[in-house]
Parts: structure tokens; sequence; C-alpha cells
């Protein structure tokens, strides 16, 4: 068979790098949740190894797996000091379908979301939790390697990775935590409906996120009590709103009177509880979203 990259025949070092690409890409998905950025930061290591002197390096895929850690860590810490950079880029990778509201033994299907799903919850971790429990849950990197990038000892970056875990495992248990998120994003949804503040509290973790885009930029909302007042407020909203899967977890949609999308939330329950909302309600956001449309989800 004929080797059909031009650029790897010339050139051995991109062909060893090349073996490695659909990983090193697939990391800097799963932790920025983002695929332009992954590409980015797959190409910064690619430049990055070019000026290596391979005698150097006795493990080029662990050597690789450190250097697209650590430029990911970067991103992910420069989104916190300017999270507007990439959270519409974000929002353009959301994946809205209706809720068929499927039987239990239905419920199995939606295991194949979970990858999809799992990049929602991960938004509410930090980003040292976040690389953690990515680079050791999902691609088997020992907390030695970690510990290594995040300048911390393999205990704390077990550490790390273990409190994320806590905090991601309804988003990987397909059939009860599917149905059981649908039960507390519904309550939600009532209680909002109803203006019932102490009903919001009792959906809500205490140290709920909630990351809205709106017309005038974005805004963050920390804590219940914050998040439920703005729930109870936003009740007329809610009237006019049902559940959709959010990159197959539950949200709700919600219309404008003349039927035009006012809103989009999605949501990360973990133990029963809410902990990160995140609300589209920019029109110029949502515009470039494939919603489906008032009337396949109001006509079911």
């Amino acid at each position: 068979m004929s080797d059909t990259n031009p650029v790897a025949r010339a050139d051995p070092l991109a062909a060893v790098f090349e073996v490695q690409r659909d990983r090193l890409r697939q990391i800097a998905y799963r932790v920025l949740g983002s695929h332009a950025d992954a590409e980015d930061v797959v190409q910064e290591a690619w430049l990055r190894l070019s000026r290596q002197d391979l005698r150097t390096i006795h493990n080029l895929a662990g050597w690789l797996t450190t250097v697209v850690g650590r430029i990911s860590l970067d991103v992910l810490r420069s989104r916190r000091a300017r999270p507007e950079a990439s959270f519409d880029e974000q929002l353009s990778e959301l994946s809205v379908t209706l809720d068929e509201a499927p039987t239990p033994e239905e419920d199995v299907a939606l295991a194949d979301a979970v990858g999809l799903a799992l990049l929602v919850v991960l938004d509410s971790l930090g980003p040292n939790e976040r690389l953690a429990f990515v680079l050791h849950d999902l691609f088997a990197v020992p907390f030695e390697e970690i510990g290594k990038i995040l300048e911390r000892s393999a205990d704390a970056s077990k550490m790390l990775a273990s409190r994320a875990r806590r905090k991601v495992q309804a988003a990987e248990r397909p059939n009860p935590a599917a149905a059981g998120q649908r039960v507390v994003v519904r309550a939600f949804l009532a209680a909002s409906r109803d203006g019932d503040f102490e009903a919001l509290l009792r959906v809500l973790d205490p140290d709920v996120k909630l990351t809205a885009d709106t017309a005038g930029g974005e805004t963050v909302v920390l804590g219940a009590t914050a998040v439920a007042t703005g729930a109870r407020l936003a009740a007329g909203a809610a009237a006019r709103g049902r559940i959709v899967l959010v990159n197959g977890l539950p949200g709700i949609l919600s219309w404008h009177e003349d039927g035009t999308v006012l809103s989009l939330l999605a949501f990360s329950v973990v133990d029963g509880r809410i902990v990160a909302i995140r609300v589209v309600s920019n029109p110029a956001t949502l515009a470039g979203l494939d919603l489906p449309d008032r009337g396949d989800c109001l006509g079911r």
C-alpha cells in the first residue's frame, strides 16, 4: 500500500507525529470541549516537536501528551480570565434534539451521547480538576505524569481527579442517571413556572454556577440563592418552554409568544442537584444553533 501523505514521505519527523495526531486531538478536545481549540493545541505541539532533537526524547508519546496537556491547561486558565474568548465557539457545538422521554429500557441508547454530554459537566470543573480527570480516567495517563503537567505531586493529582470524578459520575451512568436528570430538570421547570423559590433551592446545588450568553455579553451567576431568584423572575419564559436534550442531557428550550426562540438552557446534574446551568438568550447565538422548531416540540 502506497503512502498517501506526501508530507510524511518527505519528513520522517512529520510521519512520527502523524501516528500520534489523532490521540492528541482527542485528548485536547476532551479537555477543552472545542474542536477548533484542540486543532490549535495539536498544531502548537507539532511546532514544539519540530524544534526538538528527537534523540533527547525517550518516550515520544509521553512527551507529546505532556506538551498537549500543558498547552491545554494554559488555554483553560486563559478562559477563566477571559471566558468570553471561547464561549461562542463552545456553544456552536451544542447538539439540541427533542426529548422523546424514553422508557427505562430505551434510556440505554443515551449512553452513546455521554461523550458529548460529559463536556457539559466538565465545564463546571476547575482547570486542574478537568485536566487530571480527562488524562487519567479517559486516557489512562499515570498520576506521576499528570503531576508533572500540573506541577503537583502524584497524590495531589490523584485527589484532583477523584474530586472531579465525583462531579461527573451522573453523566457516566446511562440508565438511572439520565432518568434522574430528567426528574430534576422537570422539577426545576415546574418550580420556575410556579415561582416557587423553596422548590428551586431544593434542586440547586449550593455552589451552582450559571453562565449566560445574552445580547449584552456573557454573565456569570454563582450560588443557589442568586440562581433561584433569577429563575423565579423568568417564570414567564419557563411557561413557554419544554424539555429537550442538549448534548444528550436534559435542557429547556423556550419561545416568545410569536414562536421565535427565546432561550436555551443546558443543565449539569450530579447526585440529584443541578451543579451548572448554561443559558443562551443572545438572538445572534441562537440563530447559529440547529434547534427544533416550536411546532415540532409542542405538537407532539
